[in-house]
């Protein structure tokens, strides 16, 4: 087998196995090989590892190299590796792997730590002072050479901790700070210093506290999770509140320990306002008073500490004036100027004045004066012995043990009050009634005509008053409320009324009777009344009976109906329905001694006094009664109309007759007229036919003879003017062409005249110019000049050769008819 010769390139190396020993070597050019027989390339021509500046490589299982950096071979010449370990190589000259070595990776740069950022290392074998499992940072700026013992984590940003800001940070173990501090595991503190900071391998971030800005207006309520000291150097219990205002810090960053509660804004008291702060915080201990008040007024501005609140918000001062005043009620035994007060009394301040309850004191109400006419009025209670009683007529302020009573009105008497007096007209108060105040004395204006009945109860008596007046009840006083029947026919209670109306009035009812010969009829009566006093509040007694009877309408519709149907029952239909009103009229009022219709009926037990009686409609009650009724009303109805019609019919036929008449008499003495009429008009139609005819002949002759006349005088005028006109026509005419001919004539001669001029001027001017160039050239020189012109010619002729020529400006013809002969010869005939 021939040699194999391998030429390695500088930086070039191969492996190259002896097969005699086994052992593998490194051959690294510039070199030429030649490889024997015992030899085999392992490793064909490779270029070898070039790491540039910062950069680095990592080798696996590299060789083993004694202090000074040679290689160490065993025995039999093989290098030694550290199989399963690695080597961290960096920048240095161009070198070849060793038989085992291997490059893992690639050659990379080596890592630059940015500013504000750190490398978290972690040893993963124990080297020099670390130990396995070991971490720590290693800050920039810088670059980090890598290890094998060392393994890369993470890498670490620095977190910007800006002003008004801080981070809290958690201990991950036990350690020590860079500050020195020991840091148990899960303890949790706060960096406050502004810039950039970057946690330890066993710190974390937890959050980025925001610091709070305190102002003049508002203050920061914290409360303690534990016990500790703040950072202004106060001990804090665990569950402890408190306030962070201005004057302690413009900015406060709240610590680990520290719950913000929530902010808390400034109170602000004028120097017309006060509040009561309940449980206020002592100023020397800093521990709530609690279930006591204090009493702050304006101006002035604080802050409420926790457990403060202030009773009723902010108050304003109670200004009072003349008609005001103010009830107070003592909380506790004090002195009150030189008076002692007990707990519980009473006692008013009347203005004008300001007023500003200390602690001990409480304000019941605000009080005004009532000022009361004679016509309003007040109840008033006295809380000590119950009496109630009506002012009115005075200004009146309550004192300190009285109060307002509410006078209770049945509901009913809530309603008629608002209601219209006349109730049985069935109409009610247009508006919405308003609200009573039931501390008001009730009034009632009592109508005219009108009377009103008042009980008092406690006294047990009625008093009656006439109107038109106004009442005020007293504390015990009631309205006396009647019922009465309504609607037709009468239904009881159907109105309830305070006013009893006295007159005169009219009801109307409906009352079924039954005649003798059993036809049942339904009659629509109308009766007036009126109660027959003496409108005098002063005559109770008799007033009294008004209200005697509860339901007098319903009373009287059944007295009278009762009068009316025994009356009708002992009639018959006819008989009734010929005089339903003289025996309705006869049974409600009856007769008197001389046997006359009385005119009234009196009612003894209440003055009431019925003064008529009205039928308005009598209508049968059952169907086949009044079906016989309308059939003979109809019946009388329609006889009476037939007859009113046949009379009705006769005049009208009458009174066309008489019309009739006079129409023909009128006819014949029209036509009579209108006869000679027409004679007279015959007579004038001839005597203007005659003059018609005669008149138009002469007329038509005349016409004609003048037409003939008019007509040859037109002519022979006509023609004179014709020929006049002619005449002139001519003369103009002969005059005018003499007058162009002497122009022309006179225009020829002119201009003749003017050539002739014209030619004069230009014969002497051409005259005096020839004798000028002739005086100036001289007649020797003209002789010259005439003898020159053919001698030149005969010698330019000499010159060019030619015994004769014709010059010619091209466009003038020239004869040569005969000027040839005798030059040009001629052939003989």
């Amino acid at each position: 087998m021939a040699d194999q010769v391998i030429r390695l390139k500088p930086y070039q190396y191969i492996h190259v196995l002896d097969n005699n020993t086994n052992v593998t070597s490194v051959i690294v050019g510039p070199k030429t090989l030649t490889v024997a027989d015992h030899q085999t390339i392992v490793v064909q021509p490779t270029q070898m590892v070039i790491i540039p500046p910062r950069h680095y490589c990592i080798i696996s299982n590299p060789v083993v190299r004694n202090e000074d950096g040679t290689v160490i071979t065993d025995k039999f010449g093989q290098v030694k590796l550290r199989h399963g370990d690695e080597e961290v190589r960096t920048s240095q000259l161009p070198f070849p792997l060793y038989p085992g070595e291997a490059l893992y990776g690639k050659v990379s740069p080596l890592q630059v730590v940015a500013p504000l950022t750190a490398i978290k290392l972690r040893a993963i074998r124990d080297f020099e002072d670390h130990v396995a499992g070991d971490e720590w940072l290693f800050h920039g700026p810088g670059t980090y050479y890598p290890r094998v013992e060392v393994q890369v984590v993470e890498v670490v940003r620095a977190t910007i901790v800006k002003p008004n800001e801080a981070l809290r940070i958690r201990a991950k173990k036990e350690f020590t700070d860079a500050n020195g501090v020991s840091r148990k595991t899960g303890e949790e503190w706060l960096v406050r210093a502004a810039g950039a900071y970057t946690p330890d391998v066993n710190e974390e971030i937890i959050q980025t506290v925001v610091g709070i800005i305190l102002t003049e207006k508002k203050a920061l309520q914290l409360e303690a999770a534990r016990t500790f000291t703040d950072v202004y150097g106060v001990e804090r219990k665990a569950g402890e509140q408190w306030l962070v205002t201005k004057k302690n810090s413009v900015l406060h960053i709240p610590d680990v320990f520290e719950r913000v509660v929530g902010e808390v804004s400034i109170t602000t008291l004028n120097s017309r306002q006060y509040a009561v702060v309940l449980d206020p915080i002592s100023k020397e201990t800093g521990k709530p008073h609690l279930g006591m008040r204090e009493l702050r007024q304006g101006e002035a501005s604080f802050f409420l500490n926790p457990g403060e609140r202030l009773e009723n918000g902010i108050q304003s001062v109670h200004i009072l004036n003349s008609e005001e005043a103010l009830l107070l009620q003592a909380r506790e035994a004090f002195v009150d100027g030189k008076v002692q007060r007990q707990p519980g009394d009473r006692w008013m301040i009347s203005g004008p004045c300001d007023y500003v309850p200390p602690v001990t004191v409480d304000i019941v109400e605000k009080r005004r004066a009532f000022p009361l006419d004679e016509n309003e009025g007040i109840y008033v209670r006295d809380i000590k012995t119950g009496r109630v009683r009506a002012v009115s007529g005075e200004v009146y302020m309550l004192s300190p043990y009285e109060e307002l009573w509410e006078k209770e009105l049945p509901q009913i008497v809530e309603d008629l009050l608002n209601q219209d007096a006349d109730q049985s007209s069935g109409l009610n108060k247009v508006g919405k009634a308003s609200r009573r105040d039931k501390s008001r004395v009730v009034r009632y204006q009592i109508p005219h005509s009108t009377a009103v009945q008042i009980y008092d109860y406690k006294e047990k008596k009625p008093r009656v008053v006439f109107g038109p007046d106004l009442i005020m009840l007293g504390p015990d006083e009631q309205f006396t409320i009647l019922s009465l029947s309504g609607s037709t026919p009468k239904v009881p209670k159907q109105l309830n009324i305070l006013a009893l109306l006295l007159g005169p009035r009219f009801s109307t009812d409906v009352v079924v009777v039954e005649t003798a010969d059993h036809a049942r009829l339904s009659l629509k009566l109308s009766y007036n009344w009126h109660f027959d006093v003496p409108r005098d509040n002063a005559q109770q007694e008799t007033a009294a009976s008004l209200f005697s009877v509860p339901d007098f309408i319903g009373d009287f519709c059944k007295a009278i109906a009762s009068r009316v149907r025994g009356s009708v029952a002992q009639k018959t239909f006819d008989d009734f329905h010929k005089h339903s009103a003289e025996l309705i009229r006869t049974a409600v009022f009856g007769v008197d001694e001389n046997g006359e219709v009385r005119s009234t009926l009196r009612f003894r037990a209440n003055n009431l006094v019925i003064t008529n009686i009205d039928i308005q409609s009598v209508e049968p009650v059952d169907s086949k009664t009044r079906d016989a009724l309308q059939k003979s009303v109809q019946l009388a109805i329609e006889i009476t109309t037939k007859s009113q019609e046949a009379s009705a019919r006769h005049e009208a036929e009458r009174r066309e007759q008489e019309a009739r008449g006079q129409i023909e008499r009128q006819k014949i003495d029209d036509e009579a007229g209108a006869e000679a009429a027409r004679r007279e008009l015959l007579q004038l139609q001839s005597k203007s036919m005659i003059v018609e005819s005669t008149g138009q002949a002469t007329a038509e002759e005349n016409a004609r003879s003048a037409a003939l006349k008019i007509e040859g005088e037109a002519k022979v005028k006509q023609a004179s003017q014709v020929a006049e006109a002619q005449a002139i026509v001519s003369t103009n005419k002969l005059s005018l062409l003499r007058e162009e001919q002497d122009a022309d004539i006179e225009y020829q001669r002119d201009l003749n005249k003017l050539e002739i001029t014209k030619a004069q001027q230009l014969a002497d001017i051409e005259a005096m110019k020839f004798k000028s160039i002739v005086d100036a050239i001289g007649a020797t020189t003209l002789h010259e000049i005439a003898e020159s012109g053919p001698a030149l010619q005969k010698k330019m002729l000499q010159g060019l050769g030619l015994k004769s020529f014709v010059i010619t400006d091209g466009s003038t013809p020239i004869n040569l008819f005969n000027s040839a002969q005798g030059q040009i010869g001629f052939t003989p005939k």
